[in-house]
């Protein structure tokens, strides 16, 4: 009984969450919302943390138009929870315009309470809203739980030999 009892008292939290939660475009004046939230994010990554670079890299890339930010917040817009953050990707053959889901994170105390899944889904209406064929993203390949959560949302791994190589010189 207690078991149960615990596991109703999780979904209540849950949908209280969730129902208290607002996802919104971040603009060129609301950077100081995820400054913290991508520094957390690049740690995560193994990166040293660094609010000041975490700061002027988010907020050049606001400032500069070079990219979309939305962030999941609760607590009537005071406590930010989430973000996810997306580039443009161009298609001269195909003269189109795509996006790459780059950065999707959510704060640890967060997490598995479907916060990534609707910052994601708000990122593919976006897109959609914008005439796009195509989301793409990538994970690490260690990252199973991201891999489960794209796989479910609908994202195909693919097969990048099918088409095209990728190829990368390092320029350091």
């Amino acid at each position: 009984m207690d078991k149960k009892r615990a596991s109703q008292q999780e979904h209540v939290t849950f949908n209280s969450l969730i129902n208290r939660m607002e996802i919104f475009r971040v603009n060129n004046t609301q950077g100081n919302l995820i400054f913290d939230l991508f520094d957390q994010y690049r740690v995560f990554y193994k990166q040293e943390s660094d609010i000041k670079l975490a700061e002027d890299f988010i907020q050049a890339r606001l400032d500069n138009n070079e990219s979309v930010i939305f962030v999941a917040v609760i607590n009537d817009k005071s406590k930010p929870v989430g973000f996810t953050q997306l580039y443009p990707k161009y298609s001269s053959a195909r003269a189109v315009k795509n996006w790459i889901l780059n950065d999707l994170y959510v704060a640890k105390e967060h997490r598995k309470q479907g916060i990534g899944e609707k910052l994601i889904k708000m990122a593919m209406a976006f897109a959609k809203e914008n005439n796009a064929k195509f989301v793409e993203l990538s994970t690490a390949i260690d990252n199973y739980t991201a891999q489960s959560l794209y796989e479910q949302i609908g994202f195909e791994i693919q097969n990048p030999e099918i088409d095209f190589y990728t190829y990368r010189i390092s320029l350091t």
